[in-house]
C-alpha cells in the first residue's frame, strides 16, 4: 500500500492558514487583548520554566547517550539541544527536524547510527510517555477533587477518577514491555540490518538499565511537570485561576498535537488543541488560544539562541 507524502513545501501553506483560521474563529481581537494586558512578572516566570524544561531535557539525553555507550559533555548536550530548538520553531516538520539533527550530530561524535537514533527515539517517547502518565494521574486526582466549572463537572466523578487512575498506572508499567515490542519488531521488519538483534540485545542488558529507567522516568516527569508550570503560569498571567491539574491534563493533546509534522514549532495545531482541551474546564476560548500562543512564544525565544549556536558553529566551520 502507498504510503501518503505529504510535499514540504505544503506546510508552508498549512501552518499559517490553520493558525489564521483558529485566531478568526475565536476572534483575535480578544486573544491580542488578552495577551496584551498579560501580567509580566508571570509572564517572566513561565519563560524561566520553559528553559528548564529545555535544558533539563538536554541533561535527560545526555544520560541516555551516556548509557548508550558514548560519552559527551554536559556543555555539548545543551548546545545541541537548543540548536535542535531552532530548528523545531524555524523549519517545518514540528519535532522532526530537530531530532534527525541530535541523531546526526551524535554519529559526527562517534557513536553510531543505530544509537544514536536510538538515544533521540527513546528520549522523544519517554518525555511523551511521561507526559499521558502525568496527565491521567493528574486527571485521576482532579476530578476527584474538584471538577471544575466546564462539561467535566456534568460526568461521574468517582467513575472518572478512578478510570483515570487505572490508565494512568497501566501507561506507566507497561512501557518496559512496550520498548521489548519496538525492539522485535525492528529486528523482524523486512530488510532489517542482521547485525540489529545482536546489537539490540545488547543494547538492552547494558549495565544498569534499570537504573538508566529510574533515570529516564525522573527526568521526562521533571520535564513534562515544568512544561505543564509553563502553561500554568501563562494562565495566571491572563489572570485566570485554575488549578495547576487542569493545565497537566490539558497538556496531554495540546503537546501532543505540536508534535504532529504539519507546522512550524507546533503552530495552529497546539493552539486549536488548547482551545478544546482547555475549554473542556470552562477556560474561555481566547484565553486558552492566548495561553498557547504564549507557550509558543516562549519555546520561539530559546529558538532564537539556538538559531545564534547554530550560526556560530556555522562561522566557526568557515575559519578553520
Amino acid at each position: 500500500m502507498p504510503r501518503l507524502r505529504i510535499p514540504w513545501w505544503t506546510r508552508l501553506v498549512i501552518a499559517p492558514a490553520l493558525l489564521v483560521a483558529v485566531l478568526w474563529a475565536v476572534d483575535w481581537r480578544a486573544v491580542i487583548q488578552r495577551v496584551s494586558g498579560a501580567d509580566v512578572s508571570w509572564l517572566l516566570l513561565a519563560l524561566a520554566t520553559a528553559v528548564c524544561a529545555n535544558a533539563t531535557s538536554a541533561w535527560r539525553w545526555r544520560s541516555l547517550v551516556r548509557w548508550l555507550g558514548k560519552r559527551v559533555s554536559l556543555a555539548w548536550a545543551e548546545t545541541t539541544y537548543f540548536k535542535a530548538v531552532a530548528i523545531n520553531a524555524l523549519l517545518p516538520g514540528a519535532v522532526v527536524g530537530g531530532d534527525v539533527f541530535r541523531a546526526m550530530s551524535l554519529q559526527r561524535q562517534g557513536q553510531p547510527a543505530l544509537e544514536s537514533g536510538l538515544s533521540v527515539l527513546i528520549d522523544r517517547v519517554s518525555g511523551l510517555w511521561m507526559l499521558i502518565v502525568l496527565g491521567g494521574f493528574a486527571a485521576a486526582w482532579g476530578v476527584a477533587h474538584d471538577a471544575g466549572s466546564g462539561w467535566l463537572s456534568s460526568l461521574g466523578m468517582p467513575l472518572l477518577s478512578s478510570a483515570a487512575f487505572v490508565f494512568a498506572t497501566l501507561a506507566l508499567l507497561i512501557a518496559p514491555a512496550v520498548g521489548l515490542l519496538i525492539g522485535r519488531h525492528l529486528i523482524e521488519r523486512p530488510g532489517a540490518d542482521a547485525n540489529w538483534p545482536a546489537r539490540l540485545i545488547g543494547l538492552a542488558h547494558r549495565p544498569h538499565t534499570g537504573v538508566q529507567y529510574g533515570w529516564q522516568v525522573l527526568g521526562s516527569t521533571i520535564v513534562q511537570a515544568l512544561s505543564v508550570a509553563t502553561l500554568a503560569c501563562s494562565g495566571r498571567a491572563l489572570g485566570l485561576d485554575e488549578p495547576f491539574w487542569v493545565y497537566a491534563v490539558a497538556a496531554v493533546p495540546t503537546f501532543l498535537m505540536a508534535t504532529l509534522p504539519v507546522s512550524f514549532g507546533g503552530w495552529g495545531t497546539r493552539e486549536a488543541a488548547a482551545a478544546l482541551a482547555l475549554g473542556a474546564f470552562g477556560v474561555p476560548t481566547p484565553a486558552a488560544v492566548a495561553i498557547s500562543m504564549l507557550y509558543g512564544l516562549f519555546a520561539l525565544a530559546q529558538a532564537m539562541v539556538g538559531a545564534g549556536l547554530l550560526l556560530a558553529s556555522r562561522r566557526e566551520q568557515a575559519t578553520r
